[in-house]
């Protein structure tokens, strides 16, 4: 391997294409992360190859200069539930090992995201003596203990299970480099992955600054948006972006709208349960009829990156009620349109969500409390005004360029 000459990146995503809509099966900030990355390494002169598992006929095309998708063939034709797409992992790692070992495919560094695609091509790496960075995006073992602190003196099944929990303590050991999105997720990998300090790289995800961004006249956005779900022009949205998981937590989010006064605002969900999660999705519209809400609460499903742009345009607050988030890119997209975050004072979003700047962070997780900020921020328009104008200021400090610049000092110091 060469240090010099054009960089030649394969960024592996096993369990879900990096062009999958967000929030669509186990779509979600990471898609989003590798894709937008991928597109500003190959804007800085660098070949990127993206390799996912295909669920259809295996093929490859380009999506972008620079940029190509490779869908590998590993396991049977079609989706595969989360929980077996280990039993895949061998035939997806032999599958690359071919792809890379092909002359015209040599990379110079192998970036794997989530766990699955890290133990796919750890082989491949070490055979063919090629730099494996590794970013885990959520860390198994931060769920659990998240889960587990949110139920004193219950015993809680972890969501996660313990082959992931250790197989990322052994990858957090055998790569070369980890990047980490945020301080939140560096610290977590270290007490409870047992990552090596020295190995670890944070590296923020950026934001479509072009994409996000405030003023869009109300005939081309806020209006469409409103028109399509029936909302009156005068009444408030709120925001969540998510799929649709106990872990993002969206019943919060309804219990506090239900506390709001009659004239409440609108509560816009997108997003799509994670696969095994259609029972909780059932359950948060049942809620919402039980309280009493049910024509105020809106599932819209997944959308595309335009439509989310439109709803941010449309709404006066974001809330993100998750558990845990090892940063947080709907709390950036959502402050690029200047407009403010209501979001759970813990894990990654300290980082995404500037406090008093961006949004307001909720240290409790009782309804009223979110409740109370919400409409404490609805009824100050000035102050609302105010919050919307800082949070693009604190957005405008994060790029997918920033991002692309900081991952090329990490390939970089590898390839020395």
């Amino acid at each position: 391997m060469s240090a010099s000459g054009p960089l030649r990146v394969a960024m592996v995503s096993m369990h879900t294409s990096p062009t999958a809509v967000a929030g669509r099966g186990d779509a979600g900030g990471m898609n989003v992360a590798t894709l937008s990355t991928a597109m500003e390494l190959a804007r800085r002169g660098a070949t990127v190859d993206l390799l996912t598992r295909a669920v259809g006929p295996a093929q490859s095309r380009t999506i972008a200069p620079g940029v190509t998708l490779h869908e590998v063939e590993a396991g049977p034709i079609g989706p595969l539930p989360k929980d077996r797409l280990a039993e895949v992992v061998d035939e997806f790692g032999e599958a690359v090992a071919v792809l890379t070992g092909r002359s015209a495919a040599r990379y110079d560094i192998i970036h794997a995201h989530y766990w699955l695609s890290g133990l796919a091509v750890l082989p491949v790496a070490l055979e063919l003596g090629i730099p494996l960075v590794e970013s885990f995006h959520t860390v198994a073992a931060l769920t659990n203990a998240t889960l587990r602190a949110g139920q004193p003196g219950q015993p809680v099944e972890p969501v996660e299970p313990e082959r992931r929990v250790m197989t990322e303590m052994f990858l957090a050991h055998q790569a070369s480099a980890i990047v980490a999105g945020s301080a939140a997720e560096a610290t977590a990998l270290i007490d409870l992955a047992r990552a090596p300090a020295d190995k670890i790289w944070v590296v923020p995800p950026g934001v479509d600054l072009e994409l996000f961004r405030p003023g869009l006249p109300p005939d081309d956005s806020g209006s469409r948006f409103r028109d399509a779900l029936h909302i009156a022009p005068a009444r408030p949205i709120l925001a969540v972006v998510g799929r649709i998981q106990p872990l993002k937590d969206q019943e919060l989010a309804i219990r506090a709208l239900a506390l709001l006064p009659d004239e409440r605002p609108v509560l816009v969900i997108a997003g799509e349960p994670t696969p095994g999660e259609e029972k909780y999705r059932d359950r948060l519209s049942a809620l919402a009829d039980e309280l009493g809400i049910g024509d105020d609460v809106r599932f819209v499903g997944a959308l595309g990156r335009g439509e989310v742009a439109e709803l941010f345009a449309a709404a006066s607050l974001t809330v993100i009620p998750s558990r845990v988030e090892t940063f947080g890119l709907v709390a950036l997209e959502s402050a690029a349109s200047g407009t403010p975050v209501v979001a759970f004072h813990g894990s990654g979003l300290v980082e995404s969500v500037a406090d008093g700047t961006s949004g307001v962070l909720v240290r409790s997780r009782e309804a009223e409390d979110w409740a109370r900020v919400i409409a404490r921020l609805l009824n100050d328009r000035h102050a609302l005004a105010e919050l919307s104008l800082t949070a693009r200021h604190h957005a405008e400090a994060f790029s997918w360029a920033a991002t692309a610049t900081s991952l090329l000092g990490v390939y970089a110091s590898l390839r020395r």
